[in-house]
């Protein structure tokens, strides 16, 4: 079976018609109906069938799509992990995270990666998590930065180099701003909270129902809650987010954390990669770096215009939090 003979297969069934490939091919339409021929003779079976003014695939058809695409995947990688090589520190690699960590912790990394390999080109996609994982089992990402999920367990390979805290946050002046609370608490206010396809939503609704309790009421449904600390902090509604967001010169500023044990999602923070994916030279070396200087890097945040003395502050505004939530925890 001619490798050739599967390409120009590939593209006849991707358009559904002979003419429009011999066009986009550059070859003759009879050129392409012989290349077809030999495949079908190779398999002994019909690959196509006429409907209509084009053509569809048989069911061995499909299932010899499926086959080629493979190969010709497989091909692209080898090919990829040769020139790689070649290539030695210079060469590409695509980093996926959220909108957290692509604004605190991701340049960071991008700093130490260029100063390692300057030669090093570094595509970055910013978007939910589900979005990133997907990216990853298509290949379009060599690995994943963030929150670690449970279901990363079974799919794929992953590190952690640090901890994270997810809180219910306010506007400043909310009523239950200060206040000893319990989730049920929480039940009749509105919320800004990210897609159900989330983790860190699924996440919440599954402590309010394990409460007994309806799940959050959602008046604004977002794919980025980064992006909304005005809208949260004009209005009554509450939201679900980092502490690593708490900044003062973030989302600090405007949003105070409600101080309540049950609604506190604790997830650790690393890199996820595919388990059985080839990672190219380039992919390695980040891997490598974050095995290292991962946790430096996390505690090592920074945002436009903090001075160095202010480098810290994350970490402090943090713990300060702490301090007030087991004050009114030692209180009850």
């Amino acid at each position: 079976m001619d490798l050739r003979d599967l390409t120009y297969f590939e593209v006849i069934a991707d358009l559904g018609h002979m003419g429009r490939a011999a066009d986009k091919l550059g070859r003759t339409q009879p050129a392409l109906t012989k290349c077809i021929q030999r495949l079908e003779e190779a398999v002994g079976a019909d690959l196509f069938e006429r409907t209509g003014r084009g053509i569809t695939l048989t069911r061995v058809g499909e299932v010899l799509l499926a086959r080629a695409r493979r190969m010709r995947e497989a091909m692209e990688e080898s090919l990829r992990e040769v020139t790689d090589f070649a290539a030695g520190a210079a060469g590409r690699v695509s980093i996926g995270c959220g909108a957290t960590m692509g604004e605190y912790l991701l340049p960071q990394i991008c700093r130490a990666i260029i100063a390692d390999a300057p030669g090093l080109a570094i595509e970055v996609q910013i978007g939910m998590s589900g979005v990133v994982r997907a990216a990853l089992r298509e290949r379009t990402l060599d690995l994943a930065i963030g929150p670690i999920l449970p279901s990363d367990e079974q799919e794929f390979s992953h590190e952690a180099f640090g901890m994270d805290d997810v809180v219910v946050v306010a506007a400043k002046d909310h009523p239950l701003c200060g206040k000893r609370l319990a989730i049920e608490d929480l039940v009749t206010v509105k919320w800004v909270l990210p897609a159900r396809t989330v983790a860190m939503r699924q996440w919440l609704d599954n402590v309010f129902e394990a409460h007994g309790l309806a799940p959050p009421t959602v008046q604004i449904e977002t794919n980025s809650i980064t992006t909304l600390p005005k809208l949260i902090a004009d209005t009554a509604l509450l939201s679900f987010t980092s502490t690593r967001n708490l900044h003062p010169l973030r989302l600090g500023s405007q949003l105070d954390r409600l101080m309540i044990d049950t609604t506190t999602m604790r997830r650790p923070l690393g890199f996820v990669t595919r388990r059985d994916g080839y990672l190219s030279p380039a992919a390695q070396r980040v891997v490598s770096l974050l095995k290292s200087r991962g946790r430096d890097f996390l505690e090592q945040v920074t945002l436009p215009g903090m001075t160095d003395a202010a480098a810290a502050m994350p970490a402090i505004v943090v713990s300060r939090a702490e301090r007030a939530h087991k004050r009114v925890r030692q209180s009850h």
